[in-house]
């Protein structure tokens, strides 16, 4: 036998099934091969003729060992830069057991409740300690970061706003002390909102202006004072004005919360609860209000309810106003959070309890004293007299500090006459030292003042009036899981409470639930790449600048676009950014108030909220029968509005799965009457390395990297959506306000890190270059492949909604499941919650037909497991043909009463007209390998009804 001396390569890993499974199911669809298969799918005139112009794809090894070089690039100095970002330490119990861990990372957002309780659950600690340390009723599950939670505010502040100030008040005013980032995404929010943001004193505000309708507040502020704003508070409401203030939050374990001076919504980040720098990301954000606006909050809440036996469950509560139900009725375009982050924080929080994380904040502010102590000593002067954490000194000669630090590997903030210094939890007595040295040699002084020894005399003395005098996570999760051996069975009995990728395939359409490999996700905790600040000196991040560099060169060559922008940190943040950046374009081309955006019926229900926040009117145009969008009424719609045409949005292949023949022709009409063309990629798998975004026609383009390059949903989130924009919108690509990096004519910032979530974005650089054209291109035929056979095994026996001409779907397909309702009394949420006690999550339920579901394989799932959920969904079908036929009861049935829980199974009493075999075991192998739901069905409206979103002690669900 001839030796192959090629490592192996890793689309061998990737792609699930190999060349003979592929022959397989190429006979079962009637394909003679995969060009068959895709030239009878993909029209002709948007095919590529060429490859991908990639680098050759590299082996696992050889791929870790080349990043390994790169990562050596970036620089790790020591960080007091601050402003809102700070070195933590991530317990390694947390690090190893839920950032390291697919049992953690691979779920997806927690829809379907009786399988995610875990995540629920640690969502639920998350949204508690939010609340309690800021002092607020309510806290959300997370929104993306501290910048846009802000905006969040500020949006739903507008829209808090009652009687004659509803139509007349559109000023909010931004204290000056908050952070640059931050009120440069505030910019950008406001001005299509027709918001005027005044920048200013907070102290020398103007709260009866009636025009103002809101006030945002930094606490403490960017320069580290810290203020009582208690009476500030007072007098805005006075005058009607609603008050938001960005918090940080491990001050609040000894800073007396905002909640207690009046606050009407406290947001901020929970970066500093364990969760690595990242250069910028992911972190979870966070946004706590009073219970009166619960309806209003952006993103999602967690809360408590009941399941069918009595018992208290976790769901995610008031989905109503989830963006792919309300659509362009929205308040915000958000559909996502950060919930592994946020996760990892609760977590954090659970492991230091009240008592450590005082503990570590009282720590911080002492050596942060002893440091104001020693700068006063040697002459300098401290312009903040009150602070937390970070002090503001005024120097004569700054060039000289920052000549002196960066020899001694220490990063500042340098302000125009000042130098920022910000302490956090991994900095000691060492590290105060370090600073006071830096500072005398560079005034050369000598440096008397030792911290160590004045260290003995340091006390926690802030004034009186912002002292913390209330308790807080005072629930026994926070007080019992301090030890190691119980933090790590804690962690554990949660994830075994959840499904995700480790246990079967997740088959959701339009969301691709694709491998997460092993080799893409181990650099993402490399010291090299999670402990750098985001506004270091780019010259010590030249790894990254390297990473910024290959990724953007690659997705243009794969969208064929000029230019991408790796700045959105989300799917929704891509929309808004692409929108923003046409409407840049028509406002410096022409002048006109092009405002019109057409959206198809179909669409994800984020792209009309995006296109309202934008400042855009949204025109509905209609989809025919096989689901492709109506040429005669999109023309209608177009001549109607045809000097006012914006954009048109579109997914392709379309959300019902289609490749719609007449693509180039709809987009060549909307260029005709003036406008452009915004394509979601979401449904990107089914397009690389066979079409792209450019050669349909779309003029912009965003990218979610946690569906089609691999970046892992971590049961929600974090995501990704970098633009990818031709040459006419190129020049409008987002900024940043302390790093510059975005086109000529940029705007404002879109999220508070000028490269978005950069930790992640060496996960989708390790799937491009370790899959390389061919790999890329193979994945994209075996995602139609897989889709198509997993059609072709249901469609005896579920009706299938669309197809293309020729028969075929693209990546994904849906399943009509309307006439069970007539026929049997079953819809989706019955198929969905019997498919649990087979052991899956359901596909996409109701998106994009009411009453139907989506499903997607993906190309990592293999033959075998295709078939067993093709039986699993079989097995379904004869189970509701018996309701059909009146063997099996149209109340009483396994499909109304599932999923079943291990202890329903054991009652003693079984008084159900099928036996248990049936309802646990209905297929043969599921006696060996059974995932057991932790919860019996869940009862939504209870929760909605009775709205509990913390963790109410346990005694209090008796009646639940």
């Amino acid at each position: 036998m001839k030796i192959n001396f090629d490592k192996e390569a890793f689309v061998t890993r990737h792609i699930g099934p190999d060349d003979e499974q592929v022959h397989e199911m190429l006979q079962t669809i009637g394909a003679g091969n995969l060009e068959q298969l895709i030239a009878e799918t993909v029209p002709s005139n948007i095919r590529m003729r060429n490859s991908l112009d990639l680098p050759a794809p590299l082996s696992e090894s050889d791929y870790l060992k080349d990043l390994k070089e790169t990562s050596r690039k970036n620089k790790l100095f020591r960080s007091f830069i601050g402003m809102g970002y700070y070195e933590t330490m991530t317990p390694n119990v947390i690090l190893r057991n839920v950032l390291e861990n697919p049992g953690w990372y691979t779920s997806y957002t927690p829809y379907q409740a009786e399988i995610s309780q875990g995540r629920l659950e640690a969502l639920i600690n998350f949204q508690t300690m939010i609340s309690d340390l800021s002092g607020m009723e309510i806290a959300n599950a997370s929104l993306l970061d501290e910048a846009t939670a802000a905006a969040e505010a500020m949006s739903m502040i507008l829209d808090l706003r009652k009687g004659a100030k509803k139509k007349a008040a559109f000023k909010f005013f931004v204290s000056e002390l908050c952070h640059p980032q931050t009120i440069s995404v505030l910019r950008h929010r406001a001005e299509p909102l027709g918001i005027e943001l005044i920048i200013g004193n907070h102290r020398k505000a103007d709260l009866t202006d009636p025009e103002i309708f809101g006030l945002l507040l930094q606490y403490p502020g960017t320069d580290g004072a810290v203020y009582d704003y208690t009476a500030l508070i007072d007098a805005a409401h006075e005058n009607d004005i609603h008050v938001a203030v960005a918090a940080d939050l491990l001050s609040l374990a000894v800073l007396r919360a905002p909640g207690e001076m009046g606050a009407d919504v406290v947001v901020g980040s929970a970066q500093r609860f364990g969760v690595p720098m990242g250069y910028g990301g992911p972190h979870a954000g966070y946004f706590a209000t009073l219970r009166d606006y619960q309806r209003r909050v952006p993103g999602r809440i967690i809360g408590v309810t009941q399941d069918s036996e009595g018992n208290p469950a976790y769901r995610m509560a008031l989905q109503t106003r989830e963006q792919h139900i309300r659509r362009e009725k929205a308040t915000s375009n958000i559909c996502t959070a950060q919930v592994l982050l946020a996760v990892m924080a609760g977590f954090y929080g659970v492991y230091h309890g009240p008592a450590g994380l005082r503990r570590i904040a009282s720590r911080i502010y002492g050596l942060t004293k002893l440091a104001a102590s020693g700068l006063r000593e040697l002459g300098f002067r401290v312009e903040n007299e009150t602070f937390f954490d970070t002090l503001t000194v005024t120097v004569e000669d700054q060039e000289a500090i920052r000549k002196e630090a960066l020899s001694r590997q220490v990063n500042l903030r340098y302000n125009s006459s000042s130098v920022g210094i910000s302490f956090d939890e991994v900095k000691d007595l060492d590290d105060v030292n370090l600073i006071l040295g830096i500072f005398a040699s560079a005034a050369g002084k000598s440096r008397p003042f030792d911290a160590g020894k004045a260290s003995a005399d340091v006390l926690l003395d802030l004034p009186p009036e912002l002292v913390r005098r209330t308790g807080y996570m005072d629930h026994p999760v926070f007080n019992t899981c301090h030890s190691e051996h119980e933090m790590l069975r804690y962690l554990k009995k949660l994830e075994n409470r959840d499904l995700d990728l480790t246990h079967s395939m997740i088959p959701l359409g339009s969301c691709t639930m694709k491998l997460n490999a092993t080799a893409e996700m181990l650099p993402v905790t490399w010291p090299e790449f999670s402990s750098l600040h985001p506004f270091a000196p780019l010259d010590q991040t030249q790894g990254y600048q390297q990473i910024f560099r290959d990724m953007e060169d690659w997705l243009a060559e794969i969208t064929g676009y000029s230019a991408i922008s790796l700045q959105p940190n989300s799917g929704a943040q891509g929309e808004f950014a692409g929108l923003m950046a046409i409407r840049a374009y028509h406002r410096d081309k022409s002048g006109e108030e092009r405002n019109v955006c057409i959206v198809p019926s179909s669409a994800h229900g984020t792209n009309p909220a995006s296109a309202v926040m934008a400042g855009m009117e949204v025109v509905v145009t209609r989809c025919d029968d096989r689901g492709n969008i109506d040429l005669d009424d999109l023309r209608q719609k177009m001549e109607a509005n045809r000097n006012r045409l914006a954009a048109l949005m579109i997914t392709y292949p379309s959300t019902h799965g289609v490749f719609e023949e007449e693509i180039r022709d709809i987009c060549d009409l909307i260029h005709d009457y003036g406008g452009l063309v915004y394509m979601d990629g979401a449904n990107m798998n089914a397009q690389v390395g066979i079409t792209s975004p450019a050669l349909v026609g779309a003029d912009v383009c965003h990218l979610n990297l946690h569906k089609t390059f691999c970046i892992p949903h971590g049961g929600g989130g974090p995501g990704m959506g970098p633009i990818g924009v031709n040459e006419k919108l190129s020049p409008y690509l987002p900024s940043h306000p302390v790093i510059g990096v975005g086109g000529e004519k940029g705007i404002p910032a879109i999220a508070a890190a000028p490269w978005g979530s950069a930790a992640i974005l060496t996960i989708s650089h390790a799937y491009i270059r370790m899959l390389g054209s061919s790999g890329l291109t193979r994945a994209s035929m075996l995602a139609i492949l897989n889709a198509n056979y997993l059609k072709d095994r249901l469609k005896d026996h579920y009706p299938i909604l669309y197809t293309g001409r020729s028969g075929h779907s693209g990546h994904e397909f849906i399943i009509d499941t309307r006439g069970f309702r007539q026929t049997a009394g079953i819809d989706a949420t019955d198929i969905a919650k019997r498919l649990m006690d087979y052991g899956f999550h359901a596909p996409t339920m109701s998106f994009p037909v009411a009453g139907t579901l989506m499903v997607e394989p993906t190309e990592s799932e293999s033959k075998e497991e295709l078939d067993r959920f093709c039986d699993a969904m079989i097995q379904i079908r004869t189970e509701i043909k018996e309701i059909e036929e009146g063997s099996a009861d149209k109340v009483e049935n396994v499909l109304k009463y599932a999923p079943h829980t291990q202890r329903v199974l054991l009652e003693e009493d079984w008084n159900r007209p099928y036996t248990r075999a049936k309802a646990a075991f209905p297929l043969p192998d599921l006696r060996f390998n059974k995932f057991w739901p932790a919860v019996s069905r869940v009862d939504d409206a209870y929760g909605d009804r009775n709205l509990a979103c913390s963790c109410v002690p346990v005694e209090e669900y008796a009646d639940v």
